[in-house]
């Protein structure tokens, strides 16, 4: 068990990357996320990843500063980010924090604003390398980046199905109120089979841009299909592994290892 410690902020880490064009292919972010207010979300969002280190420290399971494998997250994390800006213009100014989180599930997030978290299990079970830790923390980072929370609650108003947020959608209502009935939704979500295959995409070229070896991705998955057996991976229920991921990983992996290389060579 750990001693808390303060949270470390991921803040002012130098230029971000000039946009340049992505080597994937994933289409428009969806309209539908317009209906519910960005600065509302990342605001909840804060708020409940806040709420989730407070119980962690109160457990005494909050990696302290200098845990070895907390300060390798946020090296990865520290490469990774100027990439992500290219995806998402408000990413240049999110507070971006990197957390580890000592429990036996299999898990990992990022929550709107940049909010990143990983759990211990998910590490030492699967014993990941610095490149698959580099492919998990990417796609999370897309999630938050394509802004797939944003569009899920979106649909799922517009719908009728899933949060209650009446005319707070549109204005009319407390935005206050509305951010704080979404946090508590944050980390339950689930997304689309298309969500999924566009993070996974957009991980994998932040991380190839951070120099990490885009291969990672698909061992990264394999690890994740043998883990089905095993109790306790919350993440893969969110995030199911099937051969048609691994294969769409496969499939995409050479139009990011040019860019793999050139960040190796710089």
């Amino acid at each position: 068990m750990w001693h808390a410690r303060r949270a470390f902020v991921l803040a002012g880490l130098g230029a971000a990357a000039l946009p340049v064009a992505a080597q994937v292919d994933v289409g428009s972010a969806s309209r539908m996320r317009s209906l519910v207010p960005a600065e509302t979300l990342e605001s909840s969002a804060t708020q409940q990843y806040h709420q989730l280190l407070a119980q962690a420290r109160a457990q005494r399971a909050l990696a302290p500063e200098g845990h070895p494998q907390l300060v390798k997250l946020r090296t990865i994390a520290r490469r990774l980010i100027p990439f992500t800006a290219q995806w998402n213009p408000r990413a240049r100014e999110w507070q971006w924090e990197v957390n580890l989180i000592g429990s036996k599930q299999i898990n990992a997030f990022c929550m709107p604003g940049g909010k990143i978290a990983f759990y211990t299990g998910i590490l030492d079970q699967l014993k990941l390398t610095d490149d698959e830790i580099a492919m998990v923390m990417g796609h999370e980072m897309a999630h938050a980046l394509r802004e797939h929370a944003r569009s899920r609650i979106a649909k799922s108003q517009a719908t009728g199905i899933g949060l209650s947020l009446g005319a707070q959608l549109l204005g009319l209502g407390d935005l206050g109120n509305m951010a704080a009935n979404l946090g508590t939704q944050l980390l339950t979500l689930k997304f689309s089979r298309s969500d999924e295959s566009e993070a996974d995409l957009v991980g994998l070229e932040l991380a190839a841009r951070a120099g990490y070896d885009p291969q990672a991705a698909v061992s990264l998955w394999r690890k994740m299909g043998e883990a089905t057996g095993n109790s306790g991976v919350g993440f893969l229920s969110t995030h199911p592994s099937g051969p048609e991921r691994i294969r769409e990983l496969e499939r995409n992996v050479p139009r990011v290892e040019g860019l793999y290389e050139q960040a190796r060579g710089r």
